[in-house]
């Protein structure tokens, strides 16, 4: 792997002057270490085959550096990643308790009549397991009674069978309404793309370094363990729903479209503790996800907040989150949640004011800024989301990808117009010159526009990639953003050494494949049909699920898959007879000898076996390693 390079002095101007434009300090870094229990010094988190899951020590740099920022980290950014680095058991409030460190996102153990709540189990099976060990440690065992989910979003459930297995029995699992189909949905059309864009969003193939990966702003990166899903038996379905859970009352209120399409808060008031998942944190956070989602409601998202302000703020003393650290005292939360419900406010707000007044997306990007009172607010300065992509999002959310620019309708292919570029240009060499001008003084966006039209237009030169590798990497340095600085620097990594070996995830995990409705993995084979390959085909074919009662009549036509529930085509060209486990072996995958055997023994064709051949030839397999940063 290629050595990062270090900053230059044009970075160092840059940042010395950010620095000297950052507000002055707070009592975070008081916040963060109050109420430590007890934690390990250093962490290391395996699975059962010794495979490293989690290592919290790859970041011993940030707690063993000084308070000053190396010259390769915006200043602002190294003081929010230094903050928090102390993985341990925290005592938030009376019998509330916070595992941090321990994944990206915190699990939160709210102690009952005879036993422990948990909510929000992190990603992975290992990790939940060694965080619920480490509540042990110091509080004794006792049964999981609950479980709560916050929100459909994988780090807030995906290790849920970590604690099960310490539970008295069966329990009730709370979750917002819409939960299952958000959770299993989000990622599977896309999930692909998703987990590419994600690799570059984490920095999951990034050195932890003060030149590479030192956190995402919300956390510090993605668990590499065992991913589950134990679906809710119990929903929650209106704002001021309250519920006993093992003698704790847990007044709910629904916040969706907010971080996440299904989302909770709750209040404890005989805790006078107020839990806000991922609605306010200690960062702005994302209108649109780097790695790609459906755009959240901005909007919303600011009025849920006062909601929140107005039902709960006067019966608490501590707020805390899904991420990060608490915020202790009710006029401290106060000022807290206003500064972040008047934050989306702000973005939401600017970013039509702008777009009634015909400003494209870039044009509004460029011009909104956070005024003074939320940039010297640290908890909303931009560690996760920013104001230039949630801008953006608004945007897209009210008017949609179309700027409005007809010149923009149906824009020239980026190789195609990458050539015109450089035809415009005189030639490569004479436009590599220009590019190189501008990474010298320092313009670093404008080298990295030119160099990459240079890649596009011969991704075989490897010095305009070379070029581009530089730039991208200075504006990692310079960003105060670490998914930014996480997407710019892999980019630079992928240019320099190519598409690095990734390790496929299969199917986000058995429980989450089994939770999937048929028809959602019947709009999974959709989007895997190659049309072109369909095109002229006439397919008919019945699936007749023998244990869960369901029948569907499959038809590819017109390049296209469609399906109808609740009947079976007399004329289909052949009917499949399977249980539901054999559609995800079959559709899903596995491993593959196993599978294979697993499917012949459970379904049975009639009709013409050959046309189910022909219909599993028109679909193909996602590629989870395609090309980023050249054509």
């Amino acid at each position: 792997m290629s050595e990062p390079k270090g900053a230059t002095e044009s970075t160092r101007r840059t940042l010395k002057a950010a620095d000297a434009e950052l507000p002055g300090e707070n009592d975070d870094a008081e916040s963060a270490g109050r109420g430590f229990v007890g934690g390990p010094e250093s962490l290391v988190i395996r699975d059962s085959d010794g495979g490293v899951v989690w290592d919290m020590g790859a970041y011993g740099f940030l707690r063993d550096s000084g308070a000053e920022p190396p010259d390769t980290v915006h200043p602002s950014l190294w003081r929010h990643a230094r903050i928090d680095t102390r993985p341990g058991l925290y005592e938030v409030a009376d019998g509330v308790f916070q595992v941090r460190g321990y994944d990206v996102s915190n699990m939160t153990l709210v102690e009952g009549e005879r036993g422990v709540i948990v909510v929000d189990p992190l990603i992975s099976v290992e990790c939940a397991r060694a965080a619920l060990e480490l509540y042990y440690e110091h509080r004794g065992e006792r049964p999981v009674t609950s479980v709560v989910y916050s929100h459909s979003h994988g780090d807030h459930f995906g290790g849920v069978r970590g604690v099960l297995d310490r539970a008295d029995g069966e329990v009730p699992i709370w979750a917002p309404e819409r939960f299952l189909i958000e959770a299993v949905s989000e990622n599977v059309l896309a999930g692909y793309a998703m987990m590419r864009r994600g690799g570059f969003m984490f920095g999951n193939f990034l050195e932890r370094s003060p030149r590479g990966q030192l956190g995402s702003g919300i956390g510090w990166t993605i668990s590499d363990g065992n991913f589950s899903l134990a679906p809710p038996t119990d929903e929650v379905t209106r704002t001021g729903q309250a519920e006993d859970l093992d003698g704790v009352r847990f007044v709910f209120q629904l916040v969706p479209e907010t971080e996440a399409p299904a989302e909770l808060n709750f209040h404890l008031p005989d805790r006078r503790a107020l839990y806000v998942a991922e609605t306010a944190t200690h960062t702005h956070h994302n209108v649109l996800t780097l790695r790609g989602a459906q755009v959240r409601d901005a909007l919303g998202w600011s009025k849920y907040l006062n909601e929140t302000i107005e039902l709960f703020a006067d019966e608490s003393d501590v707020v805390f989150h899904g991420h990060h650290w608490p915020t202790w005292g009710r006029a401290e939360l106060v000022d807290f949640l206003k500064a972040h419900r008047d934050l989306y406010r702000y973005v939401h707000d600017q970013t039509l004011r702008l777009m009634n007044k015909g400003l494209t997306p870039t044009e509004i990007a460029a011009k909104v800024e956070l005024p003074p009172s939320a940039a010297e607010h640290w908890s909303c300065r931009g560690y996760y989301g920013t104001v230039s992509h949630n801008v953006r999002a608004v945007y897209q959310r009210y008017l949609g990808f179309f700027d409005g620019v007809p010149a923009h309708l149906d824009p020239v292919p980026p190789v195609e117009a990458a050539r015109g570029y450089v035809d415009l240009a005189g030639g490569f060499d004479p436009m590599l010159t220009k590019a190189r001008a501008a990474f010298e003084r320092g313009d670093y966006r404008w080298a990295a526009e030119l160099a990459h039209h240079l890649v596009f237009a011969d991704p075989e030169r490897a010095e305009a990639r070379e070029l581009e590798a530089d730039a991208l990497e200075q504006l990692g340095y310079q960003s105060e953003s670490a998914i930014w600085r996480n997407y710019l620097l892999t980019g630079a990594l992928e240019l320099r050494d190519g598409v690095q070996e990734i390790r496929e995830v299969i199917a986000a995990g058995r429980d989450v494949a089994r939770n999937l409705p048929v028809d959602m993995v019947f709009d999974a084979m959709g989007s895997r049909l190659n049309g072109p390959r369909a095109t002229g085909k006439v397919l008919v074919v019945n699936w007749d699920f023998t244990d869960i009662g369901e029948r569907w009549v499959m038809t590819v036509e017109n390049a296209a898959l469609s399906t109808v529930e609740g009947k079976l085509d007399d004329d289909a060209d052949v009917t499949i007879s399977l249980t539901r486990d054999a559609l995800d072996a079959l559709i899903l995958g596995g491993p593959g000898a196993a599978a294979k055997k697993y499917v012949t023994r459970q379904i049975k064709l009639s009709g013409n076996r050959r046309k189910l051949v022909e219909l599993l030839s028109l679909f193909e397999e996602p590629d989870l390693k395609f090309d980023v940063v050249t054509p």
